[in-house]
Formats: C-alpha cells, sequence, structure tokens
C-alpha cells in the first residue's frame, strides 16, 4: 500500500472513532430529554428517578458487555515448551 493510502485510513479510522464519543454533558442532556419524553418533568422526584433507572441500566449493559460470556468463559489454555534433559 501506498503511504497516502494508509495515512487516509488511519485518518478515517480516528474520525469514525471520535464521532462515536460523547461528553459526560452530552450523556446527561440525553438522558433528561428521554424522561422529558416519558412525560416527566425537572426538578420531581419522578424525574430524579427516571434519570438514575437509565443510570443503572446502563451500569447493568456495561456489566454484561464486559462479562461477555463467549470471550470470558473459555476454557484456558496453557502452552508448554518442551524441556530438554
Amino acid at each position: 500500500m501506498s503511504k497516502i493510502l494508509i495515512r487516509f485510513a488511519a485518518l478515517a479510522a480516528t474520525a469514525l472513532f471520535l464521532a462515536g464519543c460523547q461528553t459526560a454533558a452530552e450523556v446527561r442532556a440525553g438522558d433528561e430529554n428521554k424522561c422529558r419524553a416519558y412525560g416527566f418533568r425537572p426538578n420531581t422526584d419522578a424525574f430524579a428517578e427516571c434519570l438514575q433507572r437509565i443510570d443503572l441500566d446502563r451500569r447493568a449493559e456495561f456489566r454484561v458487555t464486559r462479562m461477555d460470556p463467549i470471550m470470558w468463559n473459555q476454557p484456558t489454555v496453557i502452552y508448554v515448551r518442551g524441556r530438554r534433559h
């Protein structure tokens, strides 16, 4: 591959990676918009509970994906080099 093509591919990959990033403020704003869409009014206990449930769901989903059984429950394989006597 030419150097220009490699650089372009690296730049494109970086741009795609950064496009998926959100700041904490953006995530919070999205959560608040979702709770408003559900009909909750800001500065109420129900609104706070809605935000809390969204956060708990996000954490639970993270734990599930982090502990993916396909990835982590594989048998351990240990390779041992032959010994010289």
